[in-house]
């Protein structure tokens, strides 16, 4: 994979995560239960913490270093997610918009910076970013869609 197919392919996965929840109103992004408790708007947000933690952890990854781990720094990657998803509750529904955008386009702009040889192969790099990105924006659109179809059936 070159970072052209890398690009396309984390494209693809997030579009088809915006497409869905488009078209939903205000009031419906922010329903409850669409995952647990999570609203789209919340889900909108972790899908964005964890885009955060990509561009956070990503260039110690290239620098040689590792990232501490969840279960030591948070109690697991549950206790990391709660914590972030109160802090990121009070944020407005436009807030959580803008921030989406701002982190894809500053993980984007990341990725063009990277070395070739930590895309061509699979790397401890790809494999961070894969695990934050493109293989985790998949489960929550499926999450959405499967909602989206509960509520229409309802």
């Amino acid at each position: 994979m070159d970072r052209l197919q890398l690009l396309k392919r984390l494209d693809r996965a997030w579009e088809a995560l915006k497409a869905s929840y488009v078209g939903l109103s205000d009031p419906e992004l922010l329903e409850s239960c669409v995952t647990d408790n999570w609203s789209v708007r919340d889900i909108i947000a972790h899908v964005t913490w964890w885009e955060e933690e990509a561009l956070k952890h990503l260039p110690l990854i290239l620098a040689g270093g590792k990232p501490p781990r969840y279960s030591v720094a948070y109690g697991g990657i549950d206790a990391f997610n709660a914590q972030m998803t109160e802090q990121k509750r009070r944020l407005s529904l436009d807030e959580v918009l803008r921030q989406r955008d701002e982190t894809h386009h500053r993980l984007i702009d990341f990725i063009h910076t990277v070395p070739e040889e930590q895309i061509v192969r699979e790397t401890r790099f790809r494999r961070r970013l894969r695990l934050d990105t493109y293989s985790h924006y998949p489960k929550h659109a499926e999450a959405i869609w499967k909602w989206r179809a509960q509520r229409s059936a309802g």
